[in-house]
């Protein structure tokens, strides 16, 4: 196990795209990690729907649609981060049955023994941060930094990543593959070349 703080980069990773990879290597250097791990969740519960207690308490979900299976979101992140040595993907999540709690991975990873864990998050998930479960125990497990995404600032109380605002989204690059816009340079060649293989989000999502 190398030494120095492990970086957690999770998310639903529908599709990975270089915004992810920038903030993975900006959040690496900043903190001095030795590794990034790049965590797609199985189910994202706030996005998918699914019903939780978390999402009951909360009044619903933050989101509402069908996200690609976590096997090819995973396979997709493999291929983004191919070629960095420092970055490694974790399939834990879309291995686990029912809602990806990400206190049980942070759990997980203290159990493998890793004692300083900085988990990064969008200003978006931040913000819903209280409505996942034990918010207050992933804040004990883990330092939470957060990177500004799109119009939504960093709450405070948080750490930020320093890294360049780049105008990219997940939800753009759905779009864009829905019009039958290019996506070259927004995400990395082989997950273009995956999505277009599979005939990923041509329809609806």
């Amino acid at each position: 196990m190398p030494p120095g703080p492990l970086v957690i980069v999770g998310g639903t990773f529908d599709p990975p795209h270089i915004g992810h990879l920038v903030l993975g290597e900006c959040a690496r250097w900043q903190f001095g990690a030795a590794r990034v791990l790049f965590v797609p969740a199985g189910d994202p519960y706030r996005k998918s729907g699914t019903p939780t207690p978390e999402n009951a308490r909360a009044g619903g979900p933050a989101e509402r649609r069908a996200v690609t299976p976590g096997e090819l979101r995973l396979e997709m992140v493999r291929l983004a981060i191919a070629g960095n040595p420092a970055f490694a993907a974790d399939g834990r999540e879309v291995a686990r049955p029912g809602p990806s709690y990400t206190v049980e991975t942070l759990e997980a990873l203290r159990a493998e023994g890793w004692e300083e864990l900085v988990l990064v998050l969008g200003s978006d998930a931040a913000a819903d941060l209280p409505n996942w479960r034990e918010p207050g125990r992933i804040r004990a497990l883990a330092r939470v930094a957060v990177a500004e995404k799109g119009d939504a600032p960093a709450p405070p109380g948080f750490e930020r990543v320093a890294m360049p605002r780049l105008d990219v989204s997940s939800t753009l690059i759905r779009a864009r593959v829905r019009a039958g816009q290019p996506t070259r340079y927004l995400v990395p060649a082989a997950v273009e070349a995956f999505i277009a293989e599979r005939g990923l989000y041509r329809g609806g999502g």
